[in-house]
């Protein structure tokens, strides 16, 4: 606004107009706050909703071995630094919260069956309230396992935080999307692919773009990553 070779009235323009834009993001996540608040399963405040699935190479007796084991979480689950069994059930975890804060919560497990299912809730004065279930079912014509990820979770700081993770990349969405891959990718190969923007900072060649789901897929409300 100081300097001589601003033009006055475009400047406050602008200035108006990002002003608007922040209004309108906090009317936003107001919003979601409220909407989540009555429309969340668990009555828990705030709460959102995260459903992802992938298609795995291996049987599902395989695939929910390597996820009953709790300690290979971390292996496959960028957010999560470890999980400790805690006996009757229970476990503790230690997780990367949004701007790198460090939150921790202990887990009851309320459903495991072999091969098929695992859930779960997180215990009273838990830094992040969360609730999750995964099943493991084969895929048709034999072709590996179909595992479905459905998540409950509530955000620190509530729905501002929530606004503010998605718009530095960190929404648990994206999360979700990318363990579900590593954990695919680990069971598939041994190891986790790194694509090159992972590697290689600035301009380069885009990689291939996925493959096209099947009409099964489509009509899914988690699409499978095949």
């Amino acid at each position: 606004m100081s300097s001589d070779w601003n033009e006055k009235g475009k400047l406050t323009a602008a200035t108006a107009a990002v002003l608007g834009v922040t209004a309108l993001d906090v009317i936003c996540a107001q919003q979601m706050s409220s909407e989540s608040s009555t429309n969340n399963s668990s009555g828990k405040s705030g709460t959102r909703q995260v459903r992802q699935a992938v298609r795995i190479n291996k049987s599902p007796d395989e695939v929910y071995r390597f996820w009953r084991q709790l300690e290979n979480l971390p292996r496959f689950m960028s957010h999560i630094k470890s999980v400790t069994d805690s006996g009757n059930g229970r476990t503790h975890w230690q997780a990367t919260g949004p701007m790198d804060m460090t939150v921790e919560w202990d887990a009851q497990m309320t459903e495991d069956q072999a091969g098929s299912v695992i859930a779960w809730h997180s215990l009273e004065n838990a830094d992040v309230y969360n609730a999750g279930r995964v099943t493991f079912e084969r895929a048709p014509g034999g072709r590996g396992t179909i595992v479905r990820v459905q998540l409950e979770y509530a955000p620190p700081g509530g729905a501002i935080t929530a606004l503010a993770a998605k718009l530095m990349g960190q929404a648990p969405e994206q999360q979700a999307y990318d363990d579900l891959r590593h954990f695919k990718q680990i069971l598939e190969t041994g190891e986790i692919v790194r694509s090159d923007a992972s590697i290689h900072k600035g301009m380069h060649p885009g990689q291939p773009p996925e493959r096209a789901l099947t009409e099964e897929q489509m009509r899914d409300p988690a699409p499978v990553l095949a």
